[in-house]
């Protein structure tokens, strides 16, 4: 991502107490995570979003989470886009993927939603898949729950003791992806389980 381009990373969830620590919401705790590291509060609420701008590594980033719930996530991310005049190529929509083994992440460019309701608004929203996107794994539910009520039920006691590692590693992605760029990004961290 070009160093004179306001860049933005977008983490998808669902708002309010009821699903702050549930899978659905990680790309928010990465969010947070993001925020908590480099100090950008994110407070602003425009948009349909709560959101923040600020530095890292030398780079001008905001920072949001779409309030508009899951399978609305698109046009809250567009109206901040065209608010900075955000490219595509700068953005990153992080969010959580019940295909992918619980810790692991994939940083991908393109590619389709996979059944994910938010990242499919924000296909839909912008008119292409082509948005970068860094995917957090929390696995399937292996007691036969239904897809909703897997992603949107708390991470488990054994989970939850690799949870705080697996966002930091997930932050930690994000700013190589900034930084060094989405290739970079990939061969980093797209095999890694943390």
């Amino acid at each position: 991502m070009p160093d004179k381009r306001v860049c933005l990373f977008a983490g998808l969830g669902n708002p309010g107490d009821t699903y702050a620590k549930t899978r659905h919401n990680a790309g928010f705790m990465v969010v947070d995570a993001l925020s908590k590291a480099f100090s950008i509060p994110v407070e602003k609420k425009k948009f349909e979003a709560v959101y923040g701008r600020g530095i890292i590594k030398g780079i001008d980033v905001v920072l949001a989470k779409p309030m508009a719930y899951m399978n609305r996530s698109g046009p809250p991310v567009q109206n901040l886009s065209n608010y900075y005049r955000i490219l595509r190529e700068d953005m990153l929509i992080i969010y959580d993927d019940i295909d992918l083994a619980f810790g692991r992440l994939k940083i991908n460019v393109k590619g389709g939603h996979g059944g994910h309701k938010g990242i499919k608004s924000i296909i839909d929203t912008f008119g292409g898949d082509d948005i970068p996107r860094l995917r957090i794994g929390v696995g399937r539910s292996e007691s036969g729950i239904s897809v909703s009520d897997y992603v949107l039920g708390r991470f488990s006691d054994k989970e939850k003791d690799d949870l705080d590692r697996i966002i930091k590693t997930a932050r930690d992605a994000a700013v190589t992806v900034l930084c060094d760029g989405i290739t970079e990004g990939m061969n980093m961290f797209n095999e890694k389980i943390p």
